[in-house]
């Protein structure tokens, strides 16, 4: 029950510091330097960075979209999550049947969840219907930790401005946050229909329909909305555009509760993945869409200056070839997402801090401690302290590595990061207390994680 991580570089969101951990019946108990046990495991770390296990407040498992269903399961998913250094997921819950509760889907999602998550989670709400029940409901929900709800203003169970607005008081109210897939659904329909009617179905149209002005109008929307509801708290999802940065940094400096995510994939890809020849531009279908590529150094800065809070995935993966079969005559048939759980904490060390982008603190706040700290989850989860759980990541900061599908546990056939070489990458991943992957190969049990119980930050 006794694990003692020793002569470890201890990086936490502000500081780095050489000490050893001593972690006791799944909690760390004592940190500090020379430490010794008598019984129990001791792990020689030689200097490799030990920090909060990842926080990726943004998955999609079980993912059910009608025409098809996202190809990581909460094992699948957890295990590649967990293989990558990311010890908690949030996931998004998908909508249900028509007209259904919200602890419909909290159940749901719970059962799948208890047997075979292999790290500990928690659920954002969905509101896929309004009204007074559905208002009502929220304090229960609340009560049993899920403390955050997202609004779509897009899709088919999007809601109206009105709606969201009294979603954002009902929540605001509870002490909850409501989050916003903010894009303007009226202009992406309209530019939708006339690119098909003209026969433009190949994949960048999927871009050029859902154009940049279209997040940026929906989080002006959004920010004045949360403004009028008494400054409720809000958190734009999968931010892709500097514009949208722009509208968002202008809100924070004058003191707005808003809070904003983005992925790796508008850090790193642009939308001339596109017109990749062989209908390979539908692998970057996904919503929002990818953007041109002055829009990645701009997000970068926004994550430098603290004007985006945390990296998250919005991992749903769907097969490459079942994009083809679906999506190769019309764009508009493809399913949106792409898979990234695996792959996020490297991508970040190794582009971020390896190219000077982010300090090793930046990295650590926006990987891990701030999505826990926003969601309710610290500082069980997201530090390195007394008392924390111990979900730790070990990074090798020398280690090289070459991102291939064949290497990844993520069950899908494809990954974004094909061919991208990295320096820095995790070693290890501690549950816990519990080693569960070293040297990239999952040692722990299926259906070991637990469900949490979220608090309120409002």
């Amino acid at each position: 029950m006794k694990l003692l991580l020793k002569n470890g570089t201890i990086v936490t969101s502000d500081k780095v510091f050489k000490e050893d951990i001593l972690i006791e019946n799944g909690l760390i108990s004592k940190i500090g330097k020379n430490l010794e046990i008598d019984k129990g495991e001791v792990v020689d770390l030689c200097g490799k960075y030990v920090m909060p296990g990842g926080v990726d407040a943004h998955t999609h498992f079980n993912l059910d979209v009608g025409i098809a269903i996202a190809k990581d399961d909460f094992y699948t998913g957890t295990v590649a999550a967990a293989c990558g250094g990311t010890t908690t997921i949030i996931d998004h819950m998908g909508f249900g049947p028509e007209k259904c509760t919200l602890h419909h889907q909290l159940n749901k999602y719970k059962a799948d969840a208890e047997k075979d998550a292999v790290i500990d989670y928690g659920f954002h709400g969905v509101i896929q219907h309004l009204n007074r029940e559905i208002l009502e409901e929220m304090e229960s929900m609340v009560k049993d930790g899920v403390t955050s709800f997202k609004a779509y203003m897009t899709y088919d169970n999007k809601l109206q401005d009105e709606e969201i607005e009294a979603v954002m008081e009902r929540l605001s109210s509870l002490g909850a946050m409501t989050t916003i897939h903010a894009e303007a659904h009226e202009e992406i329909i309209e530019l939708r229909e006339k690119y098909i009617a003209q026969g433009k179905t190949a994949a960048i149209y999927h871009a050029k329909s859902r154009p940049l002005k279209t997040e940026v109008e929906a989080i002006k929307r959004m920010i004045e909305m949360s403004k009028e509801a008494d400054d409720a708290p809000l958190y734009i999802v999968h931010l892709s555009s500097g514009d949208g940065l722009d509208v968002i940094k202008k809100a924070k400096a004058e003191g707005r509760n808003v809070y904003a995510e983005t992925c790796p994939q508008y850090l790193f890809l642009d939308d001339e993945r596109y017109l990749e020849d062989q209908d390979r531009g539908l692998k970057y279908i996904m919503s929002p869409p990818l953007r041109e590529k002055s829009n990645n150094e701009r997000l970068w800065s926004g994550i430098a200056e603290g004007n985006i809070q945390t990296v998250a995935t919005d991992h749903c993966p769907f097969d490459f070839k079942l994009k083809k079969e679906l999506g190769s005559e019309d764009f508009t048939k493809c399913p949106n997402g792409g898979p990234g759980v695996e792959t996020r904490i490297a991508l970040m060390y190794s582009e971020g801090v390896g190219k000077n982008r982010i300090s090793i603190n930046k990295f650590v706040d926006v990987v891990s401690t701030a999505p826990a700290k926003l969601f309710g989850l610290y500082p069980k989860k997201g530090s390195i302290s007394i008392g924390a759980d111990a979900d730790l990541m070990v990074i090798d900061p020398e280690k090289q590595m070459t991102i291939k599908h064949e290497n990844l546990h993520e069950n899908v056939d494809h990954t974004l990061y094909e061919g991208m070489k990295l320096k820095g990458y995790p070693v290890m991943t501690i549950s816990r207390g519990e080693i569960i992957v070293k040297n990239n190969k999952f040692i722990g049990q299926k259906g070991r994680g637990r469900y949490l119980k979220r608090k309120t930050i409002f």
